[in-house]
């Protein structure tokens, strides 16, 4: 099978093609331009590649989208991309298949079939990035709902007030995704009695990443920041462990830089609350994809929906 993937993101694109069975390598990756001189340059790149015409493409695009359609549907971070039919562009220009996925459904997918969740039937993967959204692998198979916004597990409430995500006070990306770490630690920091490097940072300057870097050095509000973020995590994974019974739950970006700091108080709230059976046969680990979680992503949506 001729498989292209393609990843459209805010700041780049990227074209990979599959290597063997368990391998992706990315082919170009260009930025992400104006929407007609970005489409233009992917069409370009891709007939550089002289596809066959039983050619499968698996496009990545954060949402919103209409998948079933292959419309890119205005996201936020691609401004003028409204109503794009790519996958009807692509097969009119190169014949064979082309299927659109949501960028956390389809790094899930990329996880389960090339990462960290290899091997498994039932599998949760979180992107816990700039934002916090979720891919469903269950009984083998990817889960999007009836209108392809399963796995918003952002916008679960997981208190009545806190940090803003996902337009909600409170919510789990609020508490555990890099924007809301952000607004946590500013909470923080202006209440802290105590000496923090963090204190002499410029609110613009008080990221997660500058958390992390800061509990590294062993100060002892950041660890603090890592622990009530633990906690948060452990809270709402104890819910989607008592409600899905996974065999593993994949966590990506700040998890997998973080996994030392966070992890303890996570796991001591999973066992706190979760039914112990449950949290017995589920493992949560951090991705291992990495920065090519994108690329290996594109290719795995084209390997899941151009199965014979």
């Amino acid at each position: 099978m001729n498989i292209i993937g393609v990843d459209i993101g805010g700041t780049k694109c990227a074209l990979s093609v599959p290597v063997g069975g368990d391998r992706v390598r990315e082919v170009v990756r260009f930025p992400t331009t104006d929407v007609s001189g970005t489409l233009e340059r992917i069409y370009a790149e891709i007939a550089r590649l002289a596809p066959s015409r039983d050619v499968v493409f698996g496009v990545s695009c954060g949402g919103p989208l209409d998948s079933k359609k292959g419309l890119v549907l205005s996201p936020p971070n691609l401004p003028g991309w409204d109503r794009i039919p790519i996958c009807e562009e692509l097969t009119k220009r190169f014949g064979g298949r082309a299927f659109l996925m949501n960028d956390a459904n389809a790094c899930a997918l990329a996880e389960w079939q090339f990462g960290a969740g290899r091997g498994c039937q039932s599998m949760m993967f979180l992107t816990m990035g700039t934002g916090m959204g979720a891919g469903l692998i269950l009984d083998g198979r990817l889960y999007e709902g009836i209108t392809g916004n399963a796995g918003e597990v952002g916008h679960v409430r997981l208190a009545a007030d806190g940090p803003v995500g996902y337009g909600k006070a409170g919510s789990f990306e609020g508490f555990c995704s890099g924007g809301g770490i952000a607004q946590l630690a500013r909470q923080r920091v202006a209440a802290y009695g105590g000496a923090s490097v963090l204190k002499d940072l410029p609110k613009g300057q008080l990221t997660a990443r500058a958390v992390g870097e800061a509990a590294a050095a062993g100060d002892t509000l950041a660890l603090a920041l890592w622990r009530e973020v633990g906690e948060r995590l452990g809270e709402a994974l104890a819910v989607f462990i008592d409600v899905l019974n996974p065999e593993r739950i994949v966590i990506g970006s700040i998890y997998q830089r973080c996994e030392r700091f966070i992890a303890p108080a996570m796991q001591a709230v999973i066992a706190r609350e979760a039914l112990p059976d449950s949290a017995r046969d589920c493992r949560v680990v951090p991705a291992v994809l990495g920065d090519e979680i994108g690329s290996y992503a594109a290719v795995a949506i084209a390997r899941y929906h151009g199965r014979p």
